[in-house]
């Protein structure tokens, strides 16, 4: 079922608010965590004391299930604000060919000031079908494996594990260790098994970057991914469970198993480091490297980006200003202040190497390795029905990775020719 059909019930929510501000006063929708909380209102008070006559009013994005399906229900309601900034890239392109959103490429400055922030395979990325670009790189999060240094040590763990057979190896150690010392709940990693379709962004997906060195899932409205990389990801990932690597229990909200020690490994982006440094008494180290690769893999290591964007919905009465303030927010301050605040990274090409973030990097060495990522880190395709596709591939992980119902070259072809089937009927 289409995601416009689940949120009828919240258009009688949305559709008696509106932008009750003033003429000259523009809505800006950010995320409602604290830390970019505080960010935009720094940036947004600065502004509005130099700008009295364009003045942003901030207000954190609604409360509601999620952020996208507020969004959707604001769409709908035709409640939406002039700027939100936490918009997942994978929603621009349905709202682009929905007509609801301002192409920013026509603004004055704005391809001057992207072709500075970004290199030319981010700008392709962030392209729109009809050519327009519809988005502004924010924010990224590349996901990485996290692992236990103490658990590696106790259990003779040498060197990091960072292909297939070398992290089975480990893995295999891991569970004779944890058997002979009667550690029955011990595994060497664990992934969310529920059939989700974001869920695949921190598993498959990852995974499937790096050993296709950052190939699309979706090539001119077809299904791309029946290939030798993503067979043998979901190959890889099924041993884990048939091996009893991993355990096919979902994890309960109330525990974090990495903070208990009953995993050694997972795989998680930059957030991890604030909310481990902050646990007291934790009783353990930790430490990154990249996403695993096939064993005869050679060259960089891709990943996903975990991308939040900004953009401008056609109420806007003035995109113009609105671009100009949005500037003060993604300037070199303002991506600092991103960093310091809360730990995301900027979407910005040289980040690792720019003298003006060396002080943040030397305070914050744990973060270099991710900001080292980020010309390897992608979002996914510009396709209207990404979310459909990422559900198909998520039945089939279940069935297949999880389960061990099909083999990964049946369930690979089956997800293969179901999205093929939808993209046929989207594009009529």
């Amino acid at each position: 079922m289409h995601k416009w059909l689940l949120i009828f019930f919240l258009f009688f929510i949305f559709s008696c608010k509106s932008n009750t501000g003033k003429d000259n006063q523009f809505l800006f929708w950010c995320s409602n965590n604290n830390q970019e909380i505080k960010l935009c209102t720094d940036i947004t008070n600065e502004w509005n004391t130099n700008h009295p006559k364009q003045s942003i009013h901030l207000q954190p994005v609604p409360e509601g299930q999620s952020s996208e399906e507020v969004i959707l229900a604001a769409v709908v309601g035709k409640t939406t604000p002039d700027i939100y900034a936490n918009m997942w890239q994978g929603s621009v392109e349905m709202y682009a060919r929905a007509g609801v959103l301002i192409p920013l490429d026509t603004l004055k400055g704005f391809m001057t000031f992207i072709k500075e922030r970004c290199d030319s395979a981010a700008i392709k990325e962030i392209t729109s079908a009809d050519g327009h670009i519809y988005q502004i790189p924010w924010k990224v999060n590349p996901i990485m494996t996290i692992y236990n240094k103490n658990l590696f040590q106790s259990n003779n763990i040498k060197g990091l594990p960072q292909t297939y057979s070398s992290y089975n190896e480990a893995a295999e150690l891991f569970k004779n260790n944890s058997a002979q010392r009667g550690l029955t709940e011990s595994r060497f990693g664990y992934t969310e098994v529920k059939a989700i379709w974001y869920q695949r962004l921190f598993n498959f997906y990852p995974l499937y970057l790096a050993a296709s060195d950052g190939a699309p899932l979706i090539v001119n409205n077809k299904a791309a991914f029946n290939n030798k990389y993503a067979i043998e990801v979901f190959r890889f990932l099924q041993g884990l469970y048939s091996n009893g690597y991993f355990s096919r229990e979902s994890n309960s909200a109330s525990s974090d198993p990495f903070v208990g020690q009953t995993i050694a490994t997972k795989w998680t982006g930059p957030w991890e480091i604030s909310y481990l440094n902050n646990i007291p008494d934790r009783g353990f180290d930790f430490d990154y490297y990249p996403p695993l690769v096939p064993d005869d893999h050679n060259g960089h290591v891709y990943t996903y980006a975990d991308p939040k964007n900004i953009v401008l919905f056609n109420s806007c009465k003035d995109p113009q200003a609105c671009w100009d303030f949005l500037r003060t927010l993604v300037d070199k301050k303002g991506d600092l202040g991103l960093l310091q605040l809360t730990g995301q990274l900027p979407k910005r090409k040289d980040l690792d190497t720019d003298p003006y973030y060396k002080k943040y990097f030397e305070a914050n060495p744990m973060m270099l390795p991710f900001a080292k990522e980020i010309p390897f880190a992608k979002g996914v395709d510009n396709c209207e029905v990404i979310v459909e596709v990422l559900d198909i591939i998520s039945q089939e992980y279940e069935a297949c990775v999880v389960y061990g119902k099909k083999t990964p070259e049946q369930a690979i072809a089956d997800a293969e020719k179901a999205v093929n089937i939808l993209l046929k009927s989207v594009n009529k």
